[in-house]
């Protein structure tokens, strides 16, 4: 039991003792984490993690951070705080597994305007689910109040992953090839980028987010935004691990396909992307409607359905396809890697 309590510190808005609290209630949630490996608990000084490194000749770490931006107003107007920690984590672990590097741990940062142990739970609860699904875990992480610089409803959230891989195994733009095939893995909708514009165009405000919608599928507009972003480690790995020569992968996060795609692409290499071959989300073409967006720019901003895209050996296709298939993606064929410098070129 922790004894630890300052009046003083109360009187200027920060109530340690709701700290500890909230750290009791994600004990829980953390432990569903537990990998081979995790050498402490969480509320030391520091998360201890003990990699197994065995069969790696050289083995390199490989750490991405990211948070969840303005999508978190979403999770304060529906006051549903559980989901938007998976998208913490997969912002950062869909990074690192395009360099090919096995999500190891995360660490997350949460400020809040007041602590409220049962809110900051919930929100650890959706990171903890969202390193389950990563397969890595949850060794640590950091809560602050911050009274007077936050209004007592706000909080963000934002936190850091590291990997390994042997770097041998490196996916590297080096390796892409003209004539690849670029295959897409399907989106859960908009995931965790874009939303500040998201938030104009539905004046988010003082939109109705409850009420089901004949053009969302019957689904409210709110459950549709707050849709978690899917995390393709593990669909990833399953390639790996399955013998393909995966030559590159690209999270299509900010900045969409024209500034995502050409990361993984060497000099002198452009992708050819057929739109029509992308399977359509409703929310992209309410969003484009409602917001007057020009095409080019909803495709400059948002993922349009495809999370991440992976560049293949053509006579790999349909290995890796039917490889992803067996670990639940709808993976479609999208593209093909062509001549040119860096472009993104979207064809019909």
């Amino acid at each position: 039991m922790n004894h630890s309590h300052s009046d003083a510190y109360a009187a200027a808005g920060v109530d340690i003792e709701a700290g500890y609290k909230g750290v009791q209630l994600m004990k829980e949630h953390v432990a569903r984490t537990m990998i081979p490996g995790v050498v402490s608990g969480i509320g030391g000084f520091g998360g201890l993690f003990a990699p197994n490194l065995s069969g790696m000749e050289e083995p390199v770490l490989v750490s991405g951070t990211d948070g969840v931006g303005t999508k978190i107003r979403l999770a304060q107007l529906l006051d549903r705080h559980d989901t938007i920690g998976i998208d913490c984590v997969a912002m950062c672990v869909n990074d690192v597994i395009c360099c090919g590097a096995r999500p190891l741990f995360f660490l997350d940062y949460i400020a809040i305007g007041k602590n409220e142990p049962e809110k900051v739970a919930s929100i650890v609860s959706g990171v903890a689910e969202g390193c389950v699904q990563a397969g890595c875990a949850l060794i640590g992480g950091e809560t602050a109040e911050h009274p007077g610089l936050m209004a007592t409803e706000d909080y963000d959230l934002a936190g850091f992953t590291v990997g390994v891989v042997d770097q041998a195994k490196i996916i590297d733009s080096a390796k892409v090839r003209e004539g690849d095939v670029l295959i897409g893995l399907t989106s859960t909708g908009i995931h965790s980028n874009g939303f500040s514009l998201v938030r104009k165009v539905f004046d988010i405000e003082h939109a109705d987010l409850n009420t089901p919608m004949d053009e969302l599928g019957g689904k409210s507009l709110g459950e549709v935004l707050l849709t978690p972003t899917k995390i393709y480690v593990k669909s990833v790995l399953a390639l790996l691990d399955g013998g393909v020569d995966l030559r590159g992968a690209s999270h299509i996060t900010g900045g969409g396909f024209f500034e995502n795609i050409p990361r993984m692409l060497p000099e002198g290499l452009s992708a050819k992307i057929f739109r029509s071959a992308i399977p359509k989300q409703p929310i992209f073409s309410l969003l484009q409607e409602r917001g007057g967006i020009p095409e080019r720019d909803m495709y400059n901003t948002f993922n349009m359905g495809l999370g991440m895209v992976l560049a293949v050996p053509a006579e790999e296709e349909q290995k890796a396809l039917d490889l992803l298939t067996a670990a639940g993606e709808e993976a479609v064929c999208v593209g093909q890697v062509v001549r040119g410098n860096f472009q993104v070129m979207l064809e019909r």
